[in-house]
């Protein structure tokens, strides 16, 4: 058994896609503007899972969603080999992070807004 695909609520899923494609740098695995229907996967993992940016149009996905960013807390985790790297690059792209990346415990990570409803963070791989 695998992980297929997941999802995350998005206040605008186009708008999340152009963002998670074109600045994060995930790969556009289906885009069907017609129904509202965007996905995205790594580069790094072809055959990995999907991403469904899924609208955020259901009452209770909405609570969960604005609960979760009205808390600053990431709804997704993304692995990077260097976390102060991909900061450094993201800032470039004039992504808002929370605060500069740390170090503790359970390794280096720096967290953002995605500009679509949701905190992600960063963690080093």
């Amino acid at each position: 058994m695998r992980i297929k695909m997941s999802s995350i609520h998005v206040l605008d899923p186009e708008r999340a896609y152009e963002f998670y494609t074109g600045t994060l740098g995930l790969e556009p695995l289906m885009a069907m503007p017609e129904y509202n229907l965007f996905i995205v996967c790594s580069a790094e993992e072809p055959g990995g899972p999907g991403l469904l940016l899924e609208p955020s149009d259901n009452p209770v996905a909405e609570a969960y969603r604005s609960g979760l960013y009205a808390q600053q807390l990431p709804v997704l985790v993304l692995g990077v080999p260097d976390v102060r790297a991909e900061y450094d690059r993201l800032k470039a792209l004039g992504v808002e992070f929370l605060g500069e990346p740390t170090i503790d415990a359970m390794g280096s990570q720096a967290v953002f807004d995605d500009g679509c409803g949701n905190y992600i963070q960063l963690h080093q791989d």
